[in-house]
C-alpha cells in the first residue's frame, strides 16, 4: 500500500493527494467511489482487490478558496527544484533573497528564489549584480491557486492517469518535477 491516490470532490475537482490506506478507508466506508484503478492490485487475506489510483467523493466537500502560501517548498516547486543562478537541479537547495533583507529586500514571492548552497555562499549578502551573478528568470508570484499544494500538484502532473482531472496552469503545462 505504498502508492498515492488522487482524491476528487463530487464535481471532479482535485481535493488532495492521499495514501492508499486513506483511500481504501473512504471506499470501504462508502464515502468514495473508485474512478480509475492502479495496475497492481492490493493483496488482502481474501485475495487481491483492485487498487485505486483516483477516488471521487460521493458527497460534495465544501472548502474555502485556498490561499497559495509562501513557503520554502512552494518556492522550490515554483522554481522546479533548480538553482536560479547556476541551473543545478536537486532537492538540496536553499532559499535566497534576491535583494538581501538587510538592504530592505522583502520576504515575498518576487524576492525569493531557489538557490544551491554553493551559489548562496558565493552571493552572500549582496545583490546578484554586486556578486556578478545572473538570475535564470525573474521571480514572481504564481498566477494560480491549486486546491492541492504546489509541490503535490507538480508531482501529480507526472502521473499520466491523473492529468485529465488536474487543472492546467500555463507556467507548468509542459514541465514535470524530476
Amino acid at each position: 500500500m505504498a502508492h498515492e491516490v488522487l482524491l476528487l470532490n463530487s464535481d471532479f475537482e482535485p481535493l488532495n493527494v492521499c495514501n492508499m490506506r486513506r483511500a481504501m478507508a473512504l471506499i470501504l466506508l462508502g464515502k468514495a467511489d473508485v474512478v480509475h484503478e492502479h495496475e497492481q492490485p492490493v493483496r488482502t487475506s481474501r485475495g487481491p482487490i483492485p487498487a485505486p489510483s483516483i477516488v471521487k467523493m460521493r458527497y460534495h466537500v465544501r472548502r474555502p478558496l485556498p490561499q497559495l502560501r509562501l513557503s520554502r517548498h512552494s518556492v522550490l516547486a515554483r522554481d522546479h527544484y533548480t538553482c536560479q543562478y547556476c541551473g543545478m537541479k536537486g532537492r538540496d537547495l536553499t532559499i535566497d533573497h534576491v535583494v538581501p533583507r538587510w538592504m530592505g529586500g522583502p520576504h515575498t514571492w518576487d524576492n525569493l528564489v531557489a538557490c544551491c548552497r554553493k551559489c548562496n555562499l558565493k552571493k552572500g549578502d549582496k545583490t546578484p549584480q554586486q556578486a556578478k551573478m545572473k538570475l535564470a528568470r525573474a521571480p514572481r508570484r504564481p498566477h494560480f491557486i491549486p486546491y492541492i499544494s504546489l509541490p503535490a500538484y507538480l508531482k501529480a502532473r507526472g502521473q499520466e492517469d491523473w492529468q485529465l482531472y488536474l487543472p492546467v496552469f500555463e507556467a507548468f503545462a509542459n514541465e514535470h518535477v524530476a
